[in-house]
């Protein structure tokens, strides 16, 4: 099975709520057998425009691991404290496989 990624565009509204919010979501990200690739960063256009906002990419051994992380409820938790601090647009996207 190939890795999965999961990325976001974050546009935060509330510094302080979003900061209680990465320090709740670390953890289960962790658990769930995830790592960040990309947390916050400089994003640069290359081609077309650049991101609008912070970027966040997380790792997951595969695509149920990471819906599986999404829908756990200790991230649920984190995830209403982020929703209410920002707005985003996430989506799924597995890794290539050879």
């Amino acid at each position: 099975m190939p890795l999965a990624y999961e990325v976001h565009e974050i546009v935060v509204s509330d510094p302080e709520a979003y900061a209680e919010y990465a320090k709740l979501a670390a953890p289960t990200v962790a658990a769930h057998g995830g790592r960040y690739i990309v947390r916050g960063g400089n994003g640069t256009a290359i081609a077309g425009e650049a991101p609008a906002a912070r970027v966040v990419i997380l790792e997951f051994p595969d695509r149920q691991t990471a819906v599986a992380w999404r829908a756990s409820p200790e991230y649920q938790a984190a995830l209403r404290i982020r929703e209410a601090a920002s707005t985003s647009r996430v989506f799924l996207v597995d890794g290539f496989q050879s």
